[in-house]
């Protein structure tokens, strides 16, 4: 895993390529903390900083043809990499290392862009032609690796992490208050969202050509639920789904450094952690979060498989103020605004895997888009076929729907049956499915003093798609979960930007293209969607606890506003300072000063969900605008650390020798 950056075009005034790439490339070092380096000529100066996990010794970056044409800056990991390499060969391609990088880019000069779709990995690259002068940005199918660029003074750059920005001290970062609120409404930045103005993030399964001034877009799949060729029988569905997920598991332990396991005590990594027992020669490290808050911790699930599983099993205990020391460091590396603190448990998790050596991790991210495992599916079947039933059995319907969560138990029942039955109809043409979880970020829009339609940009992104109008409604569910929550949180402030803070490497094995495809071919074929996940916890039914298969879906969740409350840290005057709000031109300082006032006033079990996610909102929208709009706060960052890493400087500038 690595990170990347790059500045193409005429630098601005005063700017010294090699020494701004090299500056890019510092703030953005703990994503690749063994390697670094960078090509620079007349046009691009580029680079990486590089966490070695496969050809440790040849795959130093950026790398090049054999002509030294074209050049390959390349975050990720390409897990198919050896079948495409024998393929390339095949058609008369030669190659110099054993890297995975070098497959990219013989791929990306055989195929061209037909290459891309090809490819079965978590990646984001850049390929540069020295010769045509062009630039070619890319980004895998699910948007597991991200991508950021703008323009600046004449100059497009391009990063990993928008802190490499920072780099540019003529660089001004503005929070857009439209895209926030469009945030606020979805949980989550939407695929081309940054959340800052003139800073565009390049949508999962899209390129980007650069040529001579001239920008072109284009995306290399769609995403689809369409069903394949009928499954004979549930056996045989069992059987596909279980051969899917081993096969998808064999190509992700693919590396030259020990693989190790997030147990979370559910069902989806407990499948992965089998399989990767099954599988490996040795022992495997499992990693999880325990919280002293019981509410939150799945702790004994945890030690319960991997005591079933034999694994060597680390944990560690994440107390209310864990989160709130930490979630100003945690927010950094996030750079978006979160509705939730549940990143910086995982934030602190890869800080102790990365001390017990392990460089890379699998996870369950995307087994509950993919099968259909989360209780929204459920409450879309339940709305769609509301008025089929009658009001006692609706009571029962939503009584088993959240077993796991305090408000929603059976004496909630009833007063639910009049939000269901608000809902029952669509109101916002195609989000039918998340229109009750809307209704949070609705509240929180109210942080904003001028109120921008929170839903227009999510409407249009919809509309793009010729085939969203035509999905069902549990299709266009997982469409949203999938361009929403998943890759915007999910994948990136809970995922990726968390372990790669501290230079770890996830992997997600439902996120295989193979894996999704067979999910919705075999969704709701052998059930009625009211026990999530049935083939997977058909599939592994033999070899994991029965109370593993058997348990309630419960979402990884932490404390929230309750966390802040009791641990007050000095950086909460962002919040209470009534001047300090008033930095934040676009908020509404009135209905800010409330929500905070009530949080700190108030019993934490009397904030509403929605309350507690607004108040995350602010609080991260607030620390964003001090690390990056007014560049307080940040951690001290210095080229001399990279220097002591950098193995490749190629200069190819006229005049410069």
């Amino acid at each position: 895993m690595c990170g990347i950056s790059g500045i193409y075009g005429a630098p601005p005034q005063g700017v010294e390529p090699a020494e701004a790439v090299k500056r890019m490339l510092a703030l953005i070092q703990h994503r690749g903390p063994d390697e670094a380096g960078y090509y620079v000529d007349d046009r691009l100066a580029m680079g990486t900083v590089r966490l070695s996990i496969i050809d440790l010794a040849s795959g130093t970056q950026p790398l090049s043809d054999a002509g030294e044409r074209h050049w390959i800056c390349y975050n990720g990991e390409l897990y198919n990499y050896r079948e495409l390499r024998r393929e390339l060969e095949g058609h008369g391609c030669r190659f110099r290392t054993q890297s995975d990088t070098e497959v990219v880019l013989q791929a990306w000069l055989y195929w061209g862009e037909q290459c891309l779709p090809r490819l079965n990995g978590a990646f984001a690259f850049a390929i540069y032609d020295h010769v045509a002068g062009s630039l070619l940005l890319a980004r895998d199918r699910y948007g597991k690796r991200p991508l950021f660029y703008a323009q600046h003074a004449g100059a497009l750059i391009f990063a990993s992490e928008m802190k490499a920005f920072l780099a540019f001290r003529d660089f001004q970062f503005a929070a857009d208050p439209q895209q926030l609120s469009s945030i606020f409404a979805q949980w989550t930045p939407l695929p081309a969202q940054s959340g800052f103005k003139g800073i565009r993030q390049l949508p999962m399964a899209c390129f980007l050509r650069v040529q001579e001034g001239q920008r072109s877009e284009g995306c290399y799949e769609r995403l689809d639920f369409a069903r394949g060729p009928a499954v004979a029988s549930e056996a045989q569905a069992v059987e596909m789904v279980r051969q899917a997920l081993t096969d998808s598991v064999r190509l992700r332990l693919r590396s030259d450094v020990e693989v190790g396991v997030y147990l979370s005590g559910g069902l989806d990594s407990s499948i992965i952690t089998q399989l990767v027992t099954q599988m490996s020669p040795h022992k495997i490290h499992t990693f999880s979060v325990a919280f002293e808050d019981k509410y939150f911790d799945e702790s004994d699930d945890q030690s319960e498989v991997s005591r079933w599983l034999g694994t060597e099993h680390s944990a560690i205990t994440i107390g209310h103020a864990d989160i709130a020391e930490n979630f100003p460091a945690a927010l950094y590396h996030a750079e978006m605004p979160a509705f939730r603190s549940a990143f910086v448990p995982m934030f602190l998790l890869s800080q102790a895997v990365r001390a017990k050596g392990i460089k890379v991790v699998l996870s369950g991210e995307g087994a509950d888009e993919a099968f259909l495992g989360y209780d929204l599916f459920k409450e879309t079947l339940l709305r769609t076929a509301w008025k089929s039933y009658d009001n006692e059995e609706r009571k029962r319907q939503i009584a088993r729907m959240y077993p796991y969560l305090r408000h929603f138990d059976e004496g909630h029942a009833a007063p639910l049956l009049g939000l269901f039955q608000q809902f029952s109809e669509e109101q916002l043409p195609g989000l039918f499915s998340h229109e009750i979880r809307f209704q949070n970020g609705r509240f929180a829009n109210r942080l904003l003093r001028d109120r921008a339609d929170p839903f227009g940009a999510l409407l249009q992104l919809t509309r793009a798609d010729a085939q969203f109008a035509g999905m069902g409604p549990i299709e266009k569910a997982q469409w949203l979960e999938f361009k929403t929550l998943l890759a915007g949180y999910l994948l990136s402030t809970q995922g990726e930007r968390m372990s790669l803070a501290h230079g770890v490497e996830n992997r997600c094995p439902f996120l295989d293209p193979q894996v999704v495809r067979l999910a919705a071919t075999v969704n709701l074929r052998f059930d009625n969607g009211s026990n999530e996940k049935y083939l997977l916890k058909q599939a592994f039914a033999q070899v994991l606890p029965a109370s593993i298969i058997n348990k309630h879906k419960h979402p990884y969740r932490a404390p929230d506003s309750a966390a802040f409350v009791r641990h007050r840290p000095d950086y909460l005057e962002v919040l209470l300072s009534e001047a300090e709000l008033k930095n934040i031109p676009f908020l509404d300082t009135a209905f800010c000063k409330a929500l905070t006032r009530k949080i700190f006033n108030s019993e934490p079990a009397t904030i509403s969900t929605r309350e507690n996610q607004a108040f995350i909102f602010l609080l991260s929208v607030a620390l964003l605008d001090r690390q990056f709009v007014r560049r307080e706060g940040t951690p001290a960052v210095s080229v001399n650390n990279l220097e002591r890493v950098l193995v490749r400087a190629i200069d190819r500038r006229s005049g410069v020798h």
